[in-house]
């Protein structure tokens, strides 16, 4: 959050997974713009799209008119704590350079991507989701004062980020939320001193958890993600809920080492670090969720198809 990076560094550790968000940039023969998403918009010019996201990058890219973008999501793409928006945003910029034939580089993508989102529209959010989903990996990703961005790759045994993957359950709750309220209280609550402590600790454990990573060994992750949890919850009142307190303990109650909810709280993914021979045990207990099969994922955005515009 810039209310707390701006101040002091801000850092997180995150990976990307093999959840993707596809978007296709076409030509339009007729001139006019279309957008196909959870809706459809067909209008002449760029000022008259009503989706945020899409207007703005047609314009940091310098396209007026003449194309035809649609989009699909591998899960629900709002609301959900993965970065969805962020993602999208990331995605279609990456679409929109290869399709003016121009090459962007991760720290553009990422850089511009964070420019739509805070500065044009205006969203109380941080810069974690939109470097993770450019650059890909697991990655210590800091923040600085005067607004930079270091992306830090974790280097570690392939063996150990095979166990780091075959110990992570991810669960939908089924509920989604606009991060944007959650986020705005959570920014104000960054004045108080107290809560500022909270997220020193917090950027702390974000450090400790890729000492250990890189030390070749996992065996304090989940009491790291614990204590990370633990301390979010306590930031604003929003994060959590008796529900997603009863989803957490029965998780811990089961075998699980410590987890999180993704996100801004309040709804979307919950995760869990686990041993795979507690992971049956934890699923059967939280049968009302949902579970999501994934793997990281290493590449972050990439142009999977390229056909040069004449």
């Amino acid at each position: 959050m810039p209310a707390y990076y701006r101040e002091e560094i801000g850092a997180v550790l995150s990976t990307s997974i093999d959840k993707y968000m596809y978007i296709c940039v076409s030509k339009k023969f007729d001139g006019r713009i279309r957008l196909s998403y959870t809706k459809t918009e067909d209008v002449q010019s760029r000022h008259e799209i009503d989706h945020p996201l899409v207007r703005h990058a047609l314009d940091v890219v310098g396209i007026d008119g003449g194309i035809e973008i649609a989009s699909m999501a591998d899960i629900p793409s709002k609301g959900s704590g993965l970065g969805s928006s962020s993602t999208y945003t990331v995605g279609l910029l990456n679409a929109l350079y290869a399709y003016r034939n121009r090459f962007a580089s991760k720290e553009t993508l990422a850089r511009q991507a964070c420019e739509i989102e805070i500065d044009r529209c205006g969203e109380p959010i941080g810069k974690q989701d939109q470097y993770a989903a450019a650059y890909g990996g697991l990655n210590l990703i800091r923040f600085h004062p005067d607004d930079s961005v270091s992306v830090d790759p974790v280097i570690c045994k392939p063996s150990l980020l095979q166990e780091m993957e075959d110990s992570t359950l991810v669960f939908f709750t089924g509920r989604t939320r606009s991060a944007s309220a959650v986020l705005a209280n959570q920014s104000a609550a960054m004045q108080a001193t107290d809560r500022r402590l909270l997220m020193r600790r917090m950027v702390e454990l974000a450090f400790e958890m890729k000492e250990q990573l890189e030390s070749g060994t996992l065996e304090h992750l989940g009491t790291l993600l614990d204590e990370n949890w633990r301390l979010k919850a306590q930031l604003t009142a929003g994060i959590t809920d008796p529900q997603i307190d009863g989803w957490y303990a029965a998780g811990l109650a089961n075998g699980a080492l410590g987890g999180k909810l993704l996100g801004a709280g309040n709804g979307g993914f919950m995760m869990f670090y686990a041993p795979p021979e507690s992971q049956a045990k934890i699923t059967s207990a939280l049968c009302d969720l949902r579970p999501v099969k994934f793997r990281f994922d290493r590449t972050g955005a990439q142009v999977v198809f390229y056909q040069p515009q004449m």
